[in-house]
């Protein structure tokens, strides 16, 4: 946990007037109207306001820090400016978000990402859980010798939980490539000779990051699109969007119900 963190926590602590977080999201793409029917909106604040952060630059994503109380009486804050490796400000941006929820006192995160499809059974706009991730960005938020232990970085109680809302719910291994190109189809046969079954540009470093601070962590995936070489279609974020905003009730009723249960 950094200075940085540390002091973006107090300054939402001053923003908002609440004292703590108990779980803290990272709203991907085509996630965002999710977070609608979480509960009571307490607070938002624009992100850019506070230390450390900065306005996000992909369409989808939404450039404030909301914070809600669920009906269970959670206080929930849903972090909308997510920091991309491809972005080139380091992986300490990448990471800030879900250090500064730790900072405010969460203790579940939940981190989503829209993300290409391997599985050509699995068709865009399906939500999969992540059960294990494959970082190929080669980098690291971490340093020095600190040795987090990633063997269940995703889980498996909370992973349970989420197949008690939706049994239906499958689960994938993702991989991270470092973009902002998308993966070629060369690239996305190796990541499926690796194991994945996902494939994006988000989220590994950002779970290690908060592996490392302790934090438990359910990863869900929206299926946007097929991955290169799997469909014979090219690659928008177009398609990214619209993939999102069809499963949009979907997302939110799923979301809302897990929430609930944490």
């Amino acid at each position: 946990m950094t200075d940085l963190a540390a002091a973006a926590a107090a300054e939402l602590r001053n923003r908002t007037g609440i004292e703590n977080l108990d779980i803290a999201m990272v709203l991907g793409s085509g996630w965002g109207a999710a977070a609608d029917r979480l509960g009571e909106e307490l607070a938002v604040v624009a992100a850019a306001e506070l230390p450390g952060f900065r306005p996000p630059v992909v369409s989808g994503h939404r450039a404030e820090i909301r914070i809600f109380r669920t009906a269970a009486g959670r206080t929930v804050g849903v972090f909308g400016a997510r920091t991309h490796y491809y972005e080139g400000h380091g992986v300490d941006a990448v990471a800030h978000g879900v250090r500064t929820a730790a900072a405010a006192g969460a203790h579940t995160l939940v981190l989503t990402n829209g993300c290409g499809g391997l599985d050509p059974t699995v068709p865009p706009g399906t939500p999969v859980l992540i059960a294990d991730h494959i970082n190929l960005t080669g980098a690291t938020p971490l340093r020095g010798p600190e040795f987090v232990d990633m063997s269940q970085v995703y889980s498996p109680r909370l992973r349970a939980l989420a197949r008690e809302v939706a049994p239906d719910l499958g689960e994938g291994v993702y991989a991270q490539f470092p973009g902002p190109q998308y993966e070629t189809p060369a690239e996305v046969r190796m990541a499926g000779i690796l194991g994945a079954t996902l494939v994006g540009m988000s989220t590994t470093l950002e779970a290690i990051a908060a592996r490392a601070a302790g934090l438990e962590i359910l990863g869900l995936s929206l299926v946007t699109n097929l991955a290169a070489g799997v469909s014979d279609e090219p690659l928008s974020h177009a398609e990214v969007l619209a993939a999102g905003r069809a499963a949009e009730g979907r997302l939110a009723e799923l979301l809302g119900a897990i929430v609930e249960r944490l």
